[in-house]
C-alpha cells in the first residue's frame, strides 16, 4: 500500500510491520503498564513464559515469572517457572522505558544453553565467540611463547583496573594473596605439561581499593600441531557472593538459631573430632527441669528470652576450650575435653547453680528454675553415639531420682532403661492383644455406707512376670506418646461398660493423664464416643491432676469446657498438693474435688491435717463443688472426716479395687433380688466426681 509521505497510513504501515517483524524474531518482547500489566507480548515471550499470549494479557508479569524486574534494568538472569518436569530455563531480562513513560518495554533471551556450556564456548574456534561468550564473566588469553597475556575488559574491571590497563600475568600473581600463590602456580604448571583442563578458586584483592573477592577460574591449554603449549585460555568469575552465601548457611547449619550456641550437629560433631584425636574428656547433658511451666505459664515470648540469657550465663562458667551447645528444646551439652568425671560433676554442679540464680521475672511474679544433669566420659575407645547414649542414661536417672542433681553414668543405668524399653513393648502389646484390664474402687457415702461411684484404675494383665503395678508402668507411657492411646482405651471401655450396664446410677471417673490434655483431639474424641453410645454424660467423670493442671491450664480448661458443657463430671484430683491451689480454682471449670491424701492420712491423730481440711470443706461448699477424700485407711479416719463435714472418701478401709467384671456382677445380681441397690440420688456438692 503506497502512501503519501507523512501521512497517518504510512505510520500505521510502519508500525504494523514492526508489530510483524517483532512477532518473527527469537527473542521474547513484551509491553507492560507501570503496574505490570501485560499488554502486548510477541509469540517467542509467551513460550518463554510458558502461557499462550490470549491468556497472558492482561495478567501481572511479575506474576507470571518471579524475579523479573519492576523497572528499567539491564541484563537480569530470572529463572522461568517450570512444572512440566523439565529442565529450569534461564532468562535474560532486561527492562526500558517507552517514551510515552507510561509503559515498560521487556526483551527476554533464553540464556539457559549459554550457561550449561560456558566452558565449552573456550573451545571454539573463533576467539571472538569464545570472547562474547566469557566476556560476561572476564576471561583471558595468555601467549606461552612470548610471555603476553590479554584481559577482558571485564575482568580488569573485576580485578580494579580500568579497560586496556596493562597488567602483566606476575602483576595478576601480586594480586593474589601469599597464602593462595602455590595454589595458582601449581594448577597453572601442571595444565602446562599435561595438557589437561584446569580449575581453581582462589582470593584476591582488588587493585583499587584492596576489597579481597574469590574468584573461581577455569581454562585450557591450546597445543600447536607438534603438541607444544601455545596458548593458555581461561575465565574467571566472581563467587564472593555465593561464597559468603555458602559459609553463612554452613553457619546456620551448625548454630542453634534461638541462643546462637553450636546445635546437635556442631556438638556430635566436635565429639567425634576428640575422639578421632585420640583425646580423652567428660559430655555433660543438662536438661532444665519443668521449663515447659515457664512457656505455658508466662509465655513462649519469655521462655525463648530465658532460653537466650541461660545460654549466656553459662558460656561464662566454661574456659576456652570448653564447648557448650543447645541440643533441642531446653537440653543443653557441654564438651569437656581432657575433663576427669571428678572435675566434670564440679563443672556441672557450677553450671546447675548458674541455673537456680536465674529469676525469670513476668507479670510482677519470680520463678526460679533448676537443672538436671547427666555426665558420661569419653574417650577413642568409644563412638560418639555411645558417649551421648550414656550421658542421656545418666541425665534420665537424675529426673528419675528427683531432679536438680548430677548423676555419673552407670552401667546400671543402662540395665534401668532396658527395663522401661521392655515396659513400653508390653504396654503396646497389651493394648493390640487386649492384655489391659481395669479395677473399680468404690467411692462410698461416709453416712449411709452406699457406694456412690467408682473409680477406675488401669491394671497389666498380659500374662507375663513380673507384673508391673501402675506407679511402674504408668510413668513410662507417660513418658511417650503411648500414653495418649491408653488413655483412650481406658475411656472407651468404660463407656462400653456403661452402654452394657445401663443402670443410671453407676458412675464411672476415669484419669486423664498430664500428657493427653495436650492432645487437641481428645476431647473431640470423648465427645464422639458418648453420642455413638448414647450415655449420658453425667454417667462419666474425667479426673486431672492438680500438677498436670497446673503445668497445662490452658489445656486443662479447654477440656473441661468442652465436657462439662455436655454434662460430664470434672473432678481435679490430689487437691492441696502444688502450689497456689486455690487460685486455680478460679481458672478451671471443675465439678469437685478430690482431697489430697497427705491431708488425710494423720487426720485422726490431732495434727494440723483437720485445720486444712476444713479450709478445703469450706472452699468446696463455697464454690458449689463436690469433695471426695482419699487414702482412707482406718475407722478413725472415717470418725475424724465425718466430724469436719467430709461426706465422701475411698480407701482400703472402704473397699479395695476388684476386678470391674466381678464389681459390676454382684451389682446385677443385687439388682435380681439379693439386695436391690438404692436409688442413688442427683449429684451434690457432697458427692463424688469419681477419681483414677
Amino acid at each position: 500500500m503506497t502512501m503519501a509521505p507523512g501521512g497517518k497510513e504510512a505510520q500505521v504501515t510502519d508500525e504494523v510491520g514492526a508489530e510483524a517483524v517483532l512477532r518473527t524474531v527469537d527473542f521474547g518482547v513484551a509491553v507492560t503498564d507501570l503496574a505490570g500489566r501485560l499488554r502486548w507480548l510477541n509469540p517467542a515471550f509467551a513460550t518463554l513464559l510458558r502461557v499462550p499470549e490470549a491468556q497472558a494479557l492482561g495478567r501481572s508479569l511479575p506474576a507470571l515469572l518471579p524475579g523479573v524486574p519492576d523497572g528499567p534494568s539491564g541484563g537480569e538472569p530470572v529463572l522461568a517457572p517450570n512444572s512440566t518436569g523439565e529442565p529450569p530455563t534461564w532468562l535474560e531480562i532486561t527492562c526500558t522505558m517507552l517514551e510515552s513513560g507510561r509503559e515498560l518495554l521487556y526483551r527476554a533471551a533464553d540464556i539457559t544453553q549459554w550457561r550449561d556450556r560456558e566452558l565449552q564456548a573456550v573451545h571454539q574456534a573463533q576467539a571472538l565467540h569464545r570472547a562474547q561468550v566469557l566476556g560476561q564473566m572476564g576471561n583471558w588469553e595468555w601467549f606461552v611463547n612470548d610471555d603476553r597475556v590479554l584481559w577482558s575488559e571485564a575482568l580488569l574491571e573485576m580485578l580494579g583496573y580500568q579497560p586496556g590497563a596493562a597488567l602483566t600475568y606476575a602483576g595478576y600473581l601480586a594480586l593474589v594473596p601469599p597464602e593462595d600463590r602455590p595454589l595458582v602456580d601449581r594448577a597453572i604448571q601442571q595444565s602446562l605439561t599435561t595438557g589437561e583442563k584446569f580449575s581453581y578458586t582462589h582470593r584476591i584483592c582488588r587493585a583499587d581499593n584492596g576489597d579481597e573477592r574469590i574468584f573461581e577460574c577455569f581454562g585450557e591449554v591450546i597445543c600447536d600441531a607438534a603438541g607444544a603449549p601455545e596458548r593458555m585460555l581461561g575465565t574467571a568469575r566472581d563467587v564472593t557472593q555465593s561464597r559468603q552465601l555458602h559459609s553463612e548457611l554452613l553457619r546456620m547449619a551448625d548454630e542453634d538459631p534461638l541462643t546462637g550456641l553450636p546445635n546437635r550437629r556442631a556438638l556430635t560433631r566436635e565429639l567425634e573430632r576428640q575422639l578421632a584425636s585420640g583425646a580423652d574428656g567428660t559430655l555433660l547433658l543438662l536438661d532444665l527441669d519443668n521449663f515447659k511451666d515457664v512457656n505455658d505459664l508466662r509465655g513462649h515470648a519469655v521462655g525463648d528470652r530465658v532460653m537466650r540469657t541461660l545460654g549466656a550465663a553459662l558460656r561464662e562458667k566454661l574456659r576456652p576450650g570448653q564447648l557448650l551447645g543447645r541440643l533441642g528444646g531446653d537440653e543443653f551439652a557441654v564438651v569437656l575435653p581432657g575433663v576427669a568425671t571428678e572435675e566434670a560433676v564440679e563443672i556441672a554442679e557450677r553450671l546447675g547453680a548458674a541455673v537456680a540464680a536465674l529469676s525469670v521475672v513476668a507479670g510482677g511474679a519470680a520463678t526460679r528454675m533448676t537443672a538436671s544433669t547427666g555426665v558420661a566420659k569419653f574417650d577413642p575407645a568409644g563412638g560418639w553415639e555411645a558417649v551421648l547414649a550414656n550421658a542421656d542414661l545418666a541425665l534420665y536417672a537424675s529426673k528419675g531420682n528427683g531432679r536438680n542433681r548430677v548423676t555419673v553414668y552407670d552401667p546400671a543405668h543402662y540395665a534401668d532403661t532396658a527395663k522401661r524399653v521392655s515396659v513400653l513393648d508390653r504396654l503396646r502389646r497389651a493394648l493390640e492383644r487386649g492384655g489391659f484390664a481395669l479395677h473399680a474402687m468404690p467411692m462410698v457415702n461416709l453416712r449411709t455406707s452406699r457406694t456412690v461411684g467408682y473409680e477406675l484404675l488401669l491394671r497389666l494383665e498380659d500374662g507375663h512376670q513380673p507384673t508391673p503395678g501402675p506407679a511402674e508402668f504408668l510413668p513410662a507411657a507417660e513418658r511417650s506418646n503411648l500414653v495418649h492411646d491408653i488413655d483412650r482405651w481406658v475411656l472407651g471401655e468404660a463407656i462400653d461398660q456403661l452402654v452394657r450396664n445401663p443402670d443410671p446410677m453407676l458412675r464411672f471417673n476415669v484419669n486423664v493423664s498430664g500428657r493427653t490434655l495436650e492432645d487437641e483431639d481428645f476431647a473431640a474424641f470423648v465427645l464422639d464416643r458418648l453420642a455413638s453410645a448414647g450415655v449420658a454424660p453425667g454417667r462419666l467423670g474425667l479426673e486431672i491432676t492438680e500438677t498436670a493442671a497446673v503445668t497445662n491450664l490452658d489445656a486443662a480448661r479447654h477440656l473441661a469446657e468442652q465436657l462439662r458443657a455436655i454434662g460430664c463430671r470434672i473432678t481435679l484430683d490430689d487437691f492441696g498438693s502444688g502450689f497456689g491451689s486455690f487460685v486455680h480454682l478460679k481458672h478451671l471449670p471443675i465439678t469437685g474435688l478430690k482431697i489430697d491424701g497427705e491431708f488425710v492420712r494423720g487426720i485422726d491423730t490431732g495434727s494440723r491435717d483437720g485445720v486444712l481440711v476444713t479450709g478445703i470443706m469450706e472452699i468446696a461448699r463455697g464454690l458449689g463443688l463436690s469433695a471426695v477424700a482419699e487414702w482412707v485407711e482406718r475407722p478413725t479416719q472415717v470418725e475424724a472426716l465425718t466430724r469436719l463435714g467430709v461426706r465422701v472418701a475411698q480407701g482400703f478401709h472402704l473397699g479395695r479395687p476388684r476386678p470391674l467384671p466381678v464389681v459390676l456382677a454382684e451389682r446385677k445380681e443385687q439388682q435380681n433380688g439379693i439386695r436391690r441397690a438404692l436409688p442413688m440420688p442427683a449429684e451434690t456438692p457432697e458427692q463424688p466426681a469419681v477419681q483414677p
